[in-house]
């Protein structure tokens, strides 16, 4: 007896302390799932719902049934909004803790909810609700993002900044067709999060645990009442798959990749070095020694929750690569990456929609910059081409000379005296100086896409009428 009690002690001592009951407490700890997945109760009680009106309708539970269990379900439902039911760990997971105060609440109906169902196709029905629907929040949100950029645009449809490659300048553009550039990347991210509404568009409930069931269950009943176009076709891939949650954290993954890209450039811009915009305190925050210092912090936060969403991403394809068919434990590490990131993504849409409509915009110190680093160069490099039918390869030569001397001179293209650029060519006249102003640069791109203001506006034009 004592050498038992012994025992006993020095394996509760290995399995450490919070586990002092030894491998139940562990296996308890490691298995139960309601500490996260109690956020699918909506989702979990609307397919409890639906399900049970199904069976009644078919006739595999009474009429009677149905009534007792939709009435208890939406007892439960008030309960959890209202925060008056209690979770237990020891049920597990939200079926489960849903089940059993079902049971308390109508007694033996409730065991016959489960009839034609397993927790797989029931958990595969929670969580593709629950992502299809902030899919459906996201674009909401995207479109909000895009009509914010539409407003910038338009308002600096002439305002004139430099543009870059490798962060250096090179031709000027506008502030307009820059902001546009972001409403063309926001529109592919809305257009993916359309795409992945319609792939993950299937209803799983009736896929039961991998097989089907023997039951005569109507799976287009349900998946019209749960809002899906149909039902999914094949039990096994049914309940194995997560493509629609990886899909999902695909789309943040990239939209939060162009949130960082814009966040870094406002944390660039609103350096006193650039100058280009400065956010009001609403988006700004002070350093603690330093009085003269106003940080971008919720661009830099922006930038920083990308990294935790590509985590999600890379967190759940790993859990999924090495699963055989159909369904294994594993899965269940598949919605707090989910969680995390559509928290993160919301948050961070949110952000950047406030600051892009916050900033203050300094065009002043924009045009200047615009003129800077011979960003018209390119300009001189056309005109020599166009009007003294210089191949443009010689053009380039000849204009890599004139900027050569500008810079000799500390002085910009277009104050450069035209003895000066005869010198480099003779074909040049005073007409060159009509091209080299950041003016009249971004005035002559009018290619379809280009930085004109009258090709912003009609960019412009064509994202409102489809936004």
């Amino acid at each position: 007896m004592a050498e038992n009690n012994t025992d006993t002690k020095s394996s509760n001592q290995m399995w450490g302390g919070r586990f002092a009951s030894g491998p139940d407490a562990i296996m308890e700890e490691i298995n139960a799932s309601i500490g996260f997945d109690k956020k699918l109760f909506a989702q979990d009680i609307r397919g409890s719902v639906a399900h049970a009106t199904m069976l009644a309708h078919q006739g595999i539970i009474s009429a009677e049934d149905k009534d007792k269990i939709v009435q208890g379900l939406n007892t439960i439902l008030s309960e959890i909004e209202s925060g008056n039911f209690e979770f237990s760990r020891r049920l597990e997971d939200i079926h489960m803790n849903i089940e059993a105060r079902l049971a308390t609440l109508i007694g033996p109906a409730a065991g016959r909810l489960h009839t034609a169902r397993s927790r797989n196709d029931q958990v595969a029905l929670d969580f593709r609700l629950w992502v299809k629907e902030e899919l459906e929040k996201t674009e909401r949100m995207l479109t909000s993002l895009i009509a914010a950029f539409l407003d910038r645009a338009e308002e600096h449809a002439e305002s004139v900044m430099p543009g870059f490659t490798h962060l250096q300048t090179a031709q000027p553009v506008t502030f307009g067709h820059h902001c546009m550039a972001y409403v063309e990347m926001f529109g592919r991210d809305r257009s993916r999060v359309r795409h992945a509404i319609e792939h993950l568009d299937e209803s799983p409930i009736g896929a039961a645990a991998l097989a089907g069931t023997g039951y005569p269950i109507d799976r287009h009943m349900t998946a019209k009442a749960l809002g899906f176009r149909e039902p999914t076709r094949n039990s096994i891939d049914t309940v194995s798959d997560r493509d629609f949650a990886i899909e999902f954290l695909s789309i943040a993954a990239i939209t939060g990749m162009h949130l960082s890209r814009l966040a870094e450039e406002i944390v660039i811009w609103s350096t006193p070095q650039f100058g280009f915009v400065r956010l009001s305190d609403a988006f700004s925050t002070g350093s603690s020694i330093m009085p003269q210092k106003k940080n971008p912090d919720a661009a830099e936060l922006v930038r920083a929750k990308t990294g935790r969403i590509n985590g999600s991403l890379i967190a759940l394809l790993t859990i999924m690569k090495g699963l055989p068919l159909a369904y294994s434990k594993d899965m269940q590490e598949d919605k707090e990456q989910v969680f995390d990131a559509a928290e993160s993504l919301e948050l961070a849409i949110a952000a950047m929609t406030g600051m892009v409509r916050d900033m203050t915009v300094n065009t002043q110190r924009m045009k200047a910059a615009a003129g800077s680093g011979f960003s018209t160069a390119t300009d001189l490099a056309d005109w020599l081409v166009r009007e003294a039918g210089l191949p443009f390869r010689d053009a380039h030569h000849v204009t890599g000379r004139a900027v050569a001397l500008a810079e000799s001179k500390g002085c910009d293209l277009a104050d450069l005296p035209l003895s000066d650029l005869q010198a480099i060519h003779s074909a040049i006249t005073d007409k060159v100086y009509d091209v080299l102003t950041v003016e009249a640069s971004v005035a002559s791109r009018k290619s379809f896409g280009g930085t004109a203001p009258s090709e912003v506006r009609r960019q412009i034009a064509f994202w409102r009428a489809r936004n």
